[in-house]
């Protein structure tokens, strides 16, 4: 996409005003997640601008008249999302044209690429799809490589609109790979992280602030320190908003950092936990198995969202009966009924049963109650056994996590990766024992 004329403002980055506009009835009544808001905000985040209004809006057009008026009044760049496509609910790019005073006209090129991708699949396009072929007159294209709605762009008044479909699959890369470097162009933010992030587990939000207090106290007043907890894990940002410390200099408190930290930092960056492991097992040249019950392939799932897979990930096993434990995995059934299926033993068992099974080097094993009742044997809610079969040895924990499934879920599959994660460091760091153990960790 060509660089059209710079109309937009010149300002500072921290001081040009953003506001994102999420279109959609299906927002309002809580039948989609608006992760559009999460997603654009950490973008633009990481890019040295925050986000000054997120409104969603019906799909009304006097409502989104109305919200757009007022956001294209104030801000400097507006992004909205969603009615682009090729149903009568979606208004947003007639709405618009009609408030910036523009024409839509039909494009040739869009309908080529709209006919194109129905003829990828093998299916017939329907007249309605032409109206995604329809572009602001004094405007440009966003294409879109994943969907028929292409995004538009309109500089005007000195300002800057983007317009993005709603299906995050199509709106996420093209916001990456063409709306922020063309902004970046124009310099609306910048072409670089704002800050250097690290990332954390298992230490919590306070006591990671206290242990690391004595290097920032160094850097006085030139430092902004940030921290946002996750389940389990705390990323701490690293910024100099008066520009008295370079990156590079920032990057250097991050690694000092780091070297207090120890096996507790996790990365320096956005990697995920999984990610990280991904990557120590295939340093190592080994093979990962899963078995779940409490996160029901939640953590499965944390490896195949990543590319190659395959190379070091075995495969995975969700067994929640105990007939499923024993013909799956060789769980004895003597053990499930002297011990349960929630406990230290049954948890050594799958991971031990999984690993040999599957043909894998590591394994790990989640078992544990998280759901609204209480578990046999006086175990609260959020009570989770993790188990890990390493070629070392085989061991477990007994973990509580109080709270909703959903928080249990999460939290028992960030111990289980970062658990494996340590156990690869020190295998990698030859800080492990080859004599085969098994026992209980407390």
């Amino acid at each position: 996409m060509a660089p059209s004329a710079n109309t937009a403002p010149r300002k500072p980055v921290a001081q040009v005003r953003y506001e994102l506009l999420t279109l959609g009835d299906e927002l309002l009544l809580g039948l989609t997640a608006n992760t559009h808001l999460t997603f654009i905000g950490q973008q633009l985040g990481r890019r040295g601008v925050t986000l000054e209004r997120n409104v969603t809006t019906t799909d009304d057009a006097a409502t989104i008249a109305r919200q757009f008026r007022e956001s294209w009044a104030r801000a400097d760049v507006v992004i909205t999302t969603g009615g682009l496509g090729p149903t009568c609910d979606d208004r947003t790019r007639e709405v618009v044209a009609e408030v910036l005073g523009q024409k839509l006209v039909f494009d040739p090129a869009i309908e080529q690429a709209i006919t194109d991708r129905f003829a990828s699949f093998g299916r017939k396009m329907t007249p309605n799809n032409l109206k995604q072929a329809y572009k602001f007159d004094r405007g440009e294209v966003i294409p879109n490589a994943h969907g028929t709605a292409p995004g538009l762009w309109v500089e005007q008044d000195g300002k800057v609109l983007a317009m993005l479909p709603g299906p995050p699959n199509e709106m996420q890369p093209m916001l990456v790979n063409q709306v922020l470097p063309r902004l970046a162009q124009l310099g609306l933010l910048l072409d670089r992280e704002a800050y250097v992030q690290f990332r954390t587990a298992g230490v919590g939000e306070s006591a990671l602030e206290a242990k690391l207090q004595p290097i920032f106290d160094r850097q006085g007043d030139a430092l902004s320190i940030a921290f946002c907890a996750h389940q389990g894990m705390v990323d701490c940002r690293l910024s100099s908003p008066s520009g008295r410390l370079s990156l590079a200099e920032l990057d250097a408190v991050a690694h000092e950092c780091g070297r207090l930290l120890g096996e507790d930092l996790t990365c320096y960056g956005h990697d995920t936990l999984a990610k990280i492991v991904s990557e120590l097992l295939r340093a190592q040249e080994k093979r990962l198995a899963l078995v779940e019950t409490a996160t029901g392939g939640l953590l499965a799932n944390a490896f195949t969202e990543l590319g190659g897979a395959c190379k070091f990930f075995a495969g995975g096993v969700v067994c929640c009966s105990n007939d499923a434990h024993m013909q799956l995995l060789d769980v004895p059934e003597c053990l499930l009924q002297q011990h349960g299926a929630v406990s230290d033993e049954c948890a050594v068992a799958m991971a031990t049963g999984a690993a040999e099974t599957l043909g894998a080097d590591y394994a790990l094993a989640v078992t544990g109650f998280g759901g609204e009742t209480m578990g046999p044997g006086g175990n609260p809610i959020g009570t989770i056994f993790v188990a890990l079969h390493a070629p070392h040895g085989v061991w477990s924990k007994k973990l509580s996590y109080p709270g909703p499934r959903p928080t249990v879920k999460v939290r028992a599959v960030n111990a289980a990766l970062d658990w494996l994660r340590r156990e690869l460091l020190r295998v990698a760091h030859g800080a492990v024992t080859p004599t085969r153990r098994t026992g209980v960790i407390q």
